[in-house]
């Protein structure tokens, strides 16, 4: 028995025929089965029965197949946050506000992808697309292009009340119903883009990262004394921050049932209308409303008589009242050292560069020959005054204008009222039952908010914002603190187990677990790295299964 290649009609066929004699003992052969055509006979349609005859004969399976290995993706850091995002119930959170999108895309999947992105690899919506090449997200679709990002953002921002509604059920569970220390912060997010639209909410303002004038929106955070972030605000880049906070504490009022909120929040959200607007929200639905807030500088004039009168104890505390509230007042004998020498030593520097500059002066109406140009009482004001302006310091160094010669004078009493509140912190509060350790304790705690903002600059890149329409730079900072909430989760998880991982630590040892894909015949083979005893441990440690 052997295979013939017949051709007929320009076509050729491939044949299985044996040969045999006739009952005349002649040779002839015929025809056992026909194969089909040569051109389109594959290994696939061979090789079943190849092996079959192998197998009759008592041989080994033909095994001389080409293995094809597709390129590796990474998949643990991926796998740990969708099993995590599942867990927060934040899919079907998703799923459920997005149902009426008539989007013929799997909106929930491309977010899903986007906030991935930016925990494990931040970059811009291309860049979103080169990385879901290297990785295998579960459930993703099979094809994914720029204009779905887009557009699935655009759906995000069609039911932007539903999704942040949806998402603060699912966090209500993790928030304290009796008593929620609020953490409220702001910080500016650069922005790219010269153009104008309509409702722009990208405007020229002091930017915290520059400390310079730059194109940028206004983001706010709140989050609990544990962390975890309960919602944010988008606000025009040359917001007022104190016009941010009463429509702040509504919403979180509206969004979460806690019976009693106690806001903590930065100097610069403090005015006496804020006391007053917040005062008047504290009967609102039966809910009990107080604040901690750092009384901002620019007032504390108003409080030099109280600070003399002050009586610290053993821990640096003093209490009194300042606007009808409680005020506490906490003392770092260390850093009003520090202040203070360093505030006399630019005074001794300044008084140094005026006697010199007086010198100069002095020598020129003795007639001494002095190089360079000649000096004037007129120029040594104008150069003393901007020195002094440039060191802010105007408050304790006067120059003399009615004199005929140039002379200045220190203030002494200005700089005795100013050591006053070197090393001290003034705090107010209306919380009747915080003891003033507690009080300064929770204030403290505020700077984990402020943790959060570098995550979000850093980790998360949410600056410079390449977009320019409103609805799209809000899509990208709900997409920015969503994959906030995961990190805090993530921080949450590891610091109740012990585990000394950062969020950060944690994705990058997960991602070196790879999917892999391999094709031998007309056979697929999937599976993953191995899983290292530490890589388990984190898996643990964030109570997530572990990817088989």
């Amino acid at each position: 028995m052997y295979t013939r290649i017949t051709k007929t009609g320009g076509r050729q066929y491939l044949q299985l025929v044996e040969s045999f004699r006739n009952d005349r003992g002649k040779a002839r052969t015929r025809v056992v089965a026909n194969l089909g055509r040569l051109d389109q006979i594959t290994p696939e349609r061979l090789d079943p029965l190849i092996n079959g005859l192998n197998r009759a004969l008592g041989r080994a399976e033909n095994t001389s197949f080409d293995v094809i290995q597709e390129p590796g993706r990474g998949f643990g850091d991926v796998f740990a946050l969708h099993e995590l995002w599942r867990d927060l119930g934040i899919d079907t959170a998703l799923k459920r506000a997005l149902r009426s999108s008539r989007r013929e895309i799997d909106a929930e999947a491309l977010i899903r992808a986007m906030v991935f992105n930016r925990l494990c690899d931040p970059s811009s919506k291309l860049g979103c697309l080169r990385w879901l090449e290297t990785v295998a997200v579960p459930a993703m679709p099979e094809s994914v292009t720029h204009q779905h990002l887009l557009r699935a953002m655009d759906a995000l921002m069609d039911h932007a009340e539903a999704v942040e509604e949806a998402l603060a059920r699912q966090i209500r569970p993790l928030v304290d119903q009796d008593l929620a220390i609020v953490f409220y912060d702001l910080t500016t997010v650069r922005i790219h883009g010269e153009g104008e639209v309509g409702e722009d909410i990208r405007a020229f303002g002091m930017n915290k990262e520059t400390g310079g004038i730059a194109r940028q929106f206004v983001l706010g955070v709140v989050q609990t004394a544990e962390g975890l972030p309960l919602l944010h605000t988008v606000h025009p880049g040359n917001v007022a921050e104190t016009k941010t906070l009463q429509s702040m504490l509504q919403t979180v009022l509206r969004r979460f049932p806690i019976q009693r909120v106690i806001l903590v929040a930065d100097r610069g959200l403090l005015s006496l209308d804020n006391i007053g607007e917040l005062t008047a929200l504290a009967d609102q639905g039966g809910r009990r409303l107080e604040f901690i807030l750092a009384v901002p500088a620019r007032r504390y004039g108003e409080l030099v008589e109280t600070f003399r009168g002050l009586a610290f104890d053993d821990e640096g505390l003093a209490e009194a009242t300042f606007a009808g509230h409680r005020l506490i007042v906490a003392h770092d004998p260390f850093r009003e050292a520090e202040q203070s020498d360093r505030r006399r030593t630019r005074i001794a520097e300044l008084e140094a560069l005026a006697d010199k500059m007086v010198s100069k002066l002095d020598a020129q109406d003795e007639g001494q020959s002095a190089r360079g140009r000649r000096a004037s009482d007129r120029g040594a004001f104008s150069r003393f005054t901007r020195a002094v302006a440039e060191a802010e310091l105007t408050r304790f160094l006067k120059a003399d204008y009615a004199a005929d010669r140039f002379s200045w004078s220190v203030e002494e009493a200005a700089i005795a009222e100013a050591e006053l509140f070197d090393g001290k912190l003034a705090l107010i509060t209306n919380a009747a039952d915080l003891t003033p350790a507690e009080t300064l304790a929770r204030y403290k705690a505020l700077a984990d908010i402020e943790r959060g903002f570098r995550v979000l600059k850093s980790d998360i890149e949410i600056a410079p914002v390449h977009h320019r329409l409103p609805d799209r730079i809000r899509a990208h900072a709900l997409i920015c603190f969503l994959a906030l909430v995961l990190y805090r989760v993530m921080r949450m998880r590891l610091r109740a187990k012990g585990h000394s991982a950062s969020p950060r630590t944690a994705l990058d040892l997960l991602a070196r677990i790879q999917k892999h894909t391999a094709h031998i015949g007309n056979h697929t083979f999937n599976g993953t790295s191995i899983t290292t005893p530490e890589q388990l441990d984190l898996f643990d440690a964030l109570s997530l299964p572990k990817p088989v």
